[in-house]
């Protein structure tokens, strides 16, 4: 891109300044390091945050919290059914997974 905001491709109209300064909307799926996303936002390797995450498991955005019996919880546990798994290679290699 020559200057923020503009993209060889422009007959695809995905990405937008933003409304506040400083900032690209995408309207679509990005992909970093695969060219396959199958979510808002897929990174292909390890990302560095320098602030904070943010997510809506934050103890403000709930209320009822309480204490469970981990004895009922450890009963539940042991009806879960668990796996082993090896990727796809087809799935590993798009990926950038080398032990698959």
């Amino acid at each position: 891109a020559s200057n923020p905001g503009q993209f060889e491709n422009d007959s695809d109209v995905l990405w937008q300044r933003g409304h506040v300064p400083e900032t690209i909307v995408c309207h679509g799926r990005v992909g970093i390091n695969t060219d396959a996303p199958d979510e808002a936002l897929v990174v292909c390797g390890n990302a560095k945050v320098m602030g904070r995450v943010m997510h809506p498991s934050d103890s403000r955005a709930k209320q009822n919290i309480r204490e469970v019996d981990t004895n009922e919880q450890l009963r539940r546990i042991t009806q879960m059914r668990l796996v082993e798994y090896d990727y796809k290679p087809e799935f590993a290699s798009v990926m950038g997974i080398k032990n698959s």
